[in-house]
């Protein structure tokens, strides 16, 4: 068997990781901002996007793959923020610890984005 090669860990990535608060017996989550979030380095792929039709209606997803070094602390409700964009993702997967060597990590986003 091969043995995992990633791709260059170019891109500057914030990880978000929440916070839990109960107000008025309401679980909430908030997220740090940028500035006070984890800094790792990884690899960030877009492919165009990800197809739906959605009750008759076409449109892309702004989808992307993260590979980066392993990290425990990243989980699947945690945020990534990538630096050059400004954009903010939410980790739609639970990471796969490749090869479980505890070495590299891969898992999916999504994009969190405001509109109707």
């Amino acid at each position: 068997m091969a043995e995992f090669k990633p791709a260059p860990f170019t891109a500057a990535l914030m990880l978000l990781i929440p916070t839990y608060t109960t107000a008025m017996g309401v679980p909430t989550k908030a997220f740090p901002s940028p500035e006070n979030g984890i800094r790792i380095n990884g690899s960030f792929r877009t492919y165009g996007g990800t197809e739906r039709d959605v009750n008759g209606l076409y449109s892309i997803e702004d989808t992307a793959q993260v590979e980066t070094w392993y990290d425990p602390r990243i989980k699947s409700d945690c945020r990534i923020w990538v630096a050059d964009t400004g954009k903010v993702y939410e980790i739609l997967n639970d990471p796969e610890d490749i090869g479980l060597r505890h070495q590299f990590m891969r898992f999916k986003v999504r994009r969190v984005k405001g509109g109707a």
